[in-house]
């Protein structure tokens, strides 16, 4: 996914839920509440931060290195399931 700069699409939208006390990702269906991981990366889904930015930030907000292949594993998901453009 390189140069990849992903946004969430059209429909949906991301907010925190207190009632869920999660992130979640709303929907004219309904609502998918998402686990930390999955929050942390949609987050920076702004249509502004390409995938190896989000993922140097990722990087530096946890200390993990290497992170790109599992943020790019969730970013080709999401993009099956059209949560992001």
């Amino acid at each position: 996914m390189t140069g990849n700069v992903p946004r969430i699409a059209p429909g949906f939208r991301l907010q925190f839920e207190p009632a869920q006390e999660a992130w979640v990702l709303l929907y004219p269906e309904g609502m998918v509440k998402l686990n930390g991981p999955a929050s942390e990366i949609l987050q920076r889904c702004n249509g502004n931060t390409s995938v190896e930015a989000l993922t140097a930030d990722l990087e530096r907000s946890f200390g993990e290195p290497d992170l790109r292949a599992d943020v790019d594993e969730f970013l080709a998901d999401a993009r099956l399931r059209g949560w992001i453009a």
